[in-house]
């Protein structure tokens, strides 16, 4: 039996982002309706607001998202992201070539240098975390190429002027790689446009930002970096959870729950990690979630430690499970939590306000938007 606790919801609107946050009436339940993809508030892989958003690429082409899944997902996944790719490619070359022809123009003495690329960070998902700075650049873009965890409200504040280009990745799933991101980002800034890497939360942290930073600066192109409001900060906050509190956490560890293709499994961490005095926060860890709460366990965290993990934090569909350690998994799993889900295990979770509403018998679904 679980505890669900609903709070209504405003508007979704950048204006009219506010909410009731008090007055919690808990209901009882044992099922939960996890929001399908096409209500997510970020841009999902196939999803039709990807392919409106993205139309100035496919003049050539009339895009239509997969509907039904094939019997060899792998070959479609590659199939698709090929064709993609391929029906993209004339209007590419085509707004290449325009900028190229503008920056020849309103060059004076013949040497002109390249664009600027700009690094942005846009927080875990609410507009109104966004710095002012970020809005600026965003709004004064030539050309936007986005992930999949930048929500569709900021998006929104895209000048109508400017292009947008989807890049995002998922479990399976990769619009673009990181190379052809790379390349991407240092054509058009070699062809004088102004160029945004928009990245969910911050992008140096677990955001490849220094990669592409990197790999940029190599390349000669003047970078800049615009911090955003990691998800375990944002999150944290809104749900009253302090990282460190005195007396109870005297460090944060921010941890991945992937290794890089043919790395070291993130799990062998467990064994330091596993201190009661330090809070966890894992990011993309739903599906090694199982693993690592064991092992935490097995290096002597305790099994009653408090834990929360939240869905789509901050956004008008943020989800939030409570559960100790040693029921932490099974209850994410019966909620039916999906990705993007922030997880934070440590002591410092009792605090939230929400936490009381839990018992030790039970679990905490709480739908807090």
């Amino acid at each position: 039996m679980a505890l669900v606790q609903r709070i209504p919801i405003s508007s979704s609107s950048i204006r009219n982002w506010q909410q009731a946050r008090t007055n919690l009436t808990p209901i009882c339940c044992l099922h939960y309706n996890t929001a399908s993809s096409s209500s997510s508030p970020f841009t999902e892989k196939h999803s039709v607001e990807r392919y409106q958003r993205d139309q100035w690429l496919y003049k050539a082409v009339e895009p239509t998202p997969p509907s039904t899944p094939s019997p060899s997902p792998f070959e479609d996944e590659v199939f698709v992201r090929e064709n993609d790719i391929a029906s993209q490619l004339p209007e590419l070359k085509k707004l290449l070539a325009v900028l190229k022809e503008k920056r020849v123009k309103g060059c004076k003495g013949g040497d002109c240098g390249p664009g600027d690329v700009y690094l942005v960070g846009t927080g875990p998902g609410d507009p109104e975390l966004l710095t002012l700075k970020a809005v600026r650049v965003i709004q004064s873009a030539d050309l936007l190429l986005y992930d999949r965890l930048v929500s569709n409200d900021v998006l929104e504040l895209v000048s109508p002027d400017a292009r947008l280009l989807y890049v995002g990745k998922t479990a399976g799933y990769h619009s673009r790689t990181q190379e052809e991101i790379h390349e991407l980002l240092l054509n058009f800034a070699e062809a004088g446009a102004t160029v945004v890497r928009l990245k969910g939360g911050d992008p140096l942290v677990f955001g490849r930002g220094g990669e592409e930073m990197d790999f940029l600066q190599q390349q000669g192109i003047r970078v800049q970096v615009i911090p955003g409001i990691t998800a375990a900060s944002g999150i944290a906050a809104e749900l009253g959870i302090p990282l460190t509190h005195r007396g109870v956490a005297t460090s944060v560890r921010f941890l991945t729950g992937h290794s890089r293709k043919g790395g070291t499994d993130p799990l062998f961490v467990a064994e330091n990690a596993a201190d009661p005095d330090t809070t966890l926060v894992v990011y993309m860890g739903l599906g090694t979630l199982p693993s690592l709460a064991q092992k935490l366990m097995d290096h002597g965290l305790p099994s009653d430690t408090p834990a929360v993990a939240v869905e789509r934090g901050t956004t008008p569909l943020q989800r939030t499970v409570f559960a100790e350690l040693k029921d932490f998994a099974t209850e994410i799993q019966s909620a039916g939590l999906v990705s993007p889900t922030l997880i934070i295990i440590g002591k410092v979770v009792e605090l939230s306000p929400l936490w009381p509403h839990c018992t030790k018998e039970s679990s905490c679904l709480v739908e807090t938007r």
